[in-house]
């Protein structure tokens, strides 16, 4: 009882900073007691004003002018340097609990006081040590500058909660019957939910396109695997059938060598004949190092690609079609399908194919302008803008690159700008091309365009102010397929369509719900 009352005593006449029994104490305008080294030493650090420091115990200013001395304090600290504390209370404090020896030194390391023995320990061997009394005022330092630090951090949560408290009251006061003031606040906050949907859809698109790119590497990397495997396996069979034929020897070899000697001379023959000519063969391997290591493909590169996409796709308009007036053309207005009927009986010549062309609706005059179109189940297509006449295009005796042909050999339909057209297209199940023309001579060109995927999916874009027709590969993520760069589009054009001689439908897609 007696002990636990002592304690108490000492912490009240403890100084607050270097956690000493408090020499030469002072006391500040708030009441509170320090030695007046620290005291001083704290003044020095953080005072305010000349002359205005601040309690580092209640944070409230005092002048340090008129710090007087503490003799009340002083008195009681001097009556309990004459006390002498009890044994257990003793050991308790200033002995070390696993060597029983006095603590007289401070581990700087470790940052705990020890005794001497602790010193020589494993524990503590080669750590720098000093005397108890000689760094008791460095730590104090140090505890009073990190104080200060974390007080100053304090006051600034302090003042953060406030304006985020200013906020929540802004953000979520809505005045009542204040319609001039209710009107800006709703559009503001359907703005906000219209830009969080956008969000959402964004990097929902985002981690969709990362997704199928991880998915595709993993199926190159289980394809890998499986021909590995059966590689292997056939390796092995290889490997087993050769042992099988050594094994067959060996045992006709060793049933010889017990033969008698004229029958085993009679035999030798065939069986070294069979040695010499049996030959073991390394089963095919896979060398590790061969091997192509994955490598992270340019995220940044295909994200860029797929932004491209997204901006565009932001564009989206609704393409309608009509009914046409060709027989050998079935439009489903509802669908917005086209398809090919081949009521000729017969395979269409070149210059027919023009006839089978359609327009898409709205024209376009200004602005920017996306649409997409399936051709998934198409062999053949033409897509892009045309000026609106549909004009036959003109016949020219040519190959794919522009080069004439002699008079005898199969006419080709020229869908160029120059003629009004600006497309590129499908034919014969895997060939694709882009129809241009030179922009110095204007001569007419067909150009093979060379892609990683057949597109399912394309994304036709028109940015007037650019003068840029772009066409994506919807189902490839975006990747661009080709571009008409062309100062000279006329006033009007219209999205075209054609189904050339595929009796499939290619389906112009609505802009997502």
């Amino acid at each position: 009882m007696a002990s636990s009352v002592l304690m108490m005593i000492k912490e009240e006449v403890t100084c607050p900073i270097c956690l000493e029994l408090l020499k030469e104490p002072v006391i500040a305008d708030c009441d509170h007691s320090f030695c007046r080294a620290c005291i001083t030493l704290n003044y020095e650090s953080s005072k305010v004003n000349e002359g205005e420091g601040i309690c580092p115990v209640c944070r409230v200013t005092y002048m340090f002018g008129n710090l007087r001395p503490n003799r009340h304090v002083a008195n009681i600290v001097e009556r309990l340097k004459g006390f002498k504390s009890s044994p257990e209370e003793e050991q308790k404090l200033n002995v070390c609990a696993q060597h029983g020896e006095k603590l007289q030194l401070f581990c700087e390391k470790d940052m705990v006081a020890i005794c001497w023995l602790c010193e020589r320990s494993q524990d503590h061997h080669g750590h720098q040590t000093a005397l108890i009394e000689e760094v008791a005022l460095k730590y104090s330092g140090k505890l009073q500058a990190a104080l200060q630090t974390q007080m100053a951090n304090e006051k600034r949560c302090d003042e953060w909660e406030d304006y985020l408290q200013k906020e929540r009251t802004y953000w979520e006061a809505i005045p009542s019957g204040q319609s001039e003031f209710l009107s800006p606040f709703l559009c503001l906050k359907n703005q906000i939910h219209s830009e969080e949907e956008n969000v959402q859809m964004a990097f929902e698109g985002l981690w969709e396109f990362l997704d199928s790119k991880k998915k595709s590497e993993l199926q190159k990397l289980m394809k890998e695997k499986e021909d590995v495997m059966n590689s292997l396996a056939e390796s092995q069979n290889e490997l087993e059938k050769q042992r099988e034929a050594v094994r067959d020897l060996i045992s006709d070899m060793q049933h010889h060598l017990h033969f008698p000697t004229i029958e085993m001379l009679q035999g030798v023959k065939s069986v070294l004949t069979r040695s010499q000519t049996l030959r073991v063969t390394l089963p095919t391997m896979i060398p590790r190092k061969q091997r192509s290591i994955f490598r992270a493909p340019d995220v940044k590169g295909m994200l860029q690609v797929f932004q491209g996409l997204m901006d565009a796709q932001r564009h989206w308009v609704p393409v309608t079609l009509r009914q046409g007036y060709n027989n050998n053309v079935l439009i489903d207005m509802e669908k917005r399908q086209i398809q090919y009927l081949n009521n000729y009986g017969r395979k269409l010549q070149d210059n027919e194919t023009f006839a089978l062309g359609v327009l898409g609706y709205p024209a376009f005059q200004s602005g920017k302008y996306y649409w997409e179109v399936d051709v998934s189940r198409s062999d053949a297509w033409l897509l892009g803008l045309n000026d609106g006449r549909c004009a036959q295009p003109q016949l020219h005796s040519m190959n794919q690159m522009g080069i004439m042909y002699n008079s005898h050999d199969k006419q080709h339909v020229n869908f160029q700008p120059k003629y009004g057209y600006w497309v590129i297209g499908k034919k014969n199940k895997s060939v694709y091309n882009a129809f241009v023309e030179c922009s110095v001579t204007h001569n007419a060109s067909v150009l093979t365009l060379s892609l990683t995927h057949p597109p399912n999916r394309v994304g036709v874009f028109l940015d007037r102010e650019a003068c840029t027709l772009s066409f994506y590969d919807v189902s490839n993520h975006g990747a661009l397929i080709y571009k008409f760069c062309d100062p000279s589009f006329p006033n009007t054009v219209y999205p075209y369509f054609n189904p050339m001689e595929t009796s499939q439908p290619m389906t112009v897609c609505g802009p997502p719900s």
